[in-house]
This record gives structure tokens, sequence and C-alpha cells, in this order.
């Protein structure tokens, strides 16, 4: 955790962005009080897993998926 005072933050601010981004909490303060934290808008979207085909692989159909169950042949006679 990072704790910079507002009037020094504003020099560097660019890498307190960094900072924050990569994960480290930022508090901005003001006469030693926290007043602000640094926090991501949305955290790390490289590990969002991609939403079409991401269960390629995993599921799987049989051949025969739309065959009528053995168990219905008497209604189906």
């Amino acid at each position: 955790m990072s704790k910079v005072e507002v009037k020094k933050a504003i020099a560097k601010i660019e890498e307190l962005i960094k900072l924050a981004l990569s994960g480290e909490e930022v508090i901005l303060t003001e006469n030693d009080q926290p007043i602000i934290k640094l926090v991501p808008m949305q955290p790390n979207l490289t590990q969002r897993p991609p939403l079409f085909g991401s269960d390629k692989g995993i599921i799987s159909m049989s051949e025969d998926f739309d065959e009528p169950l053995e168990d219905f042949d008497e209604y189906t006679k």
C-alpha cells in the first residue's frame, strides 16, 4: 500500500496510476488523513475467459443425441 500526499501525487500521477492498475492499493492523503483511494475500474480483464467457444473440448454430444429414447418406444408405436 502506498500513501502519498495529494500535492506530491500531482507530480507523479502517471506512476501512481500504473501502481493502482498493477493491483497495489494507492491512498492519497491530505494532512495525514486518507481522502482518495486509487483503484482500477475493471480489475485485470486479461484473465476473463472468451465468451464464445470457452467450453470447446469440454462439452460434447453423442452421434445419436436426437434419436428417440428406448424408454418411450411403447408410446411411439
